[in-house]
C-alpha cells in the first residue's frame, strides 16, 4: 500500500510540473524567446560554454543559472552585461518549471531573445523534470570517465544534442571520445553529437549551429 501511495503522489508532482513547463513554454514563446536547458555534471564545462555562447554569437542572451548555491555561476556570467538570475535549490539536485517560473519574473523577457538554462551539475536528477525550454542540450566531459554514457543512460535518450568535451584532455586522462559517442549513438541513434574543447575552439561553431537549427 506504501508504494502505491508513492507512486501516487509521484505522479502527481510530475504532472504538476509538466503543467508549469508547458507555461513556461508558452510565456518563452509569447516572447519570441528560444530556451536552451543545458544539462551535465559538475566540471564539464557548461558555464564555460555558455560564456563562448555569449562571446561568440549576436543573440539578446539572458541566463538563469541554477545550482545548490548559484551566485558562483551567476557571477561570471554577469560580467558579460547580460541579463542573469541565479537560482539557488538549496537541497535539491535539479531545477523544476516552478523555480523556472520565478526566475523567468526578474528577467527582462521584451529585451532577450535566447534564454539559457544552466541546471545544477548532475546526471541524474534533472532527467525527469521538464522546465518549458525548447532544447536540451547534455554536456559531458572525456575526464568524467568514458564509461559516463553507460552509467546514466536516460539523460541521454532524452536530449536533443550532446557535447563530448575536453576532448584535448582524452589522452591524459585515459578517455576514448569515439567510445563515448557510440554509446550516445545507441541510447539516442538519431541525436546531433558534437565533440568539442573549449580551450582549442573545437566544436563551438558546430554546437551554435546546433542551436540555430533547432531555433
Amino acid at each position: 500500500m506504501h508504494k502505491v501511495a508513492d507512486i501516487e503522489v509521484q505522479k502527481n508532482i510530475m504532472d504538476a510540473n509538466n503543467k508549469l513547463a508547458d507555461k513556461n513554454r508558452k510565456n518563452f514563446e509569447d516572447h519570441d524567446i528560444f530556451c536552451v536547458d543545458f544539462v551535465g555534471a559538475i566540471g564539464s564545462g557548461k558555464t564555460s560554454l555558455i560564456e563562448n555562447i555569449i562571446e561568440n554569437t549576436d543573440y539578446k542572451i539572458g541566463v538563469i543559472a541554477g545550482d545548490v548555491i548559484s551566485k558562483f555561476d551567476a557571477d561570471r556570467i554577469k560580467k558579460y552585461n547580460i541579463p542573469v538570475v541565479g537560482l539557488n535549490t538549496g537541497k535539491e539536485c535539479h531545477l523544476d518549471a516552478h523555480l523556472v517560473n520565478h526566475g523567468i519574473g526578474d528577467l527582462p523577457l521584451n529585451n532577450i531573445n535566447l534564454l539559457i538554462i544552466e541546471n545544477v551539475g548532475n546526471l541524474i536528477c534533472p532527467v525527469d523534470f521538464a522546465l518549458g525550454s525548447h532544447m536540451r542540450i547534455v554536456v559531458v566531459s572525456v575526464t568524467e570517465g568514458d564509461d559516463t554514457v553507460e552509467k546514466h543512460p536516460l539523460i541521454f535518450k532524452d536530449a536533443d544534442a550532446v557535447v563530448i568535451n575536453k576532448i584535448d584532455l582524452a589522452e591524459a586522462v585515459g578517455a576514448d571520445a569515439d567510445k563515448m559517442v557510440e554509446d550516445v549513438k545507441k541510447l539516442n541513434p538519431n541525436i546531433e553529437i558534437i565533440k568539442s574543447s573549449l580551450k582549442t575552439g573545437e566544436g563551438l561553431k558546430e554546437i551554435i549551429e546546433s542551436i540555430e537549427k533547432f531555433r
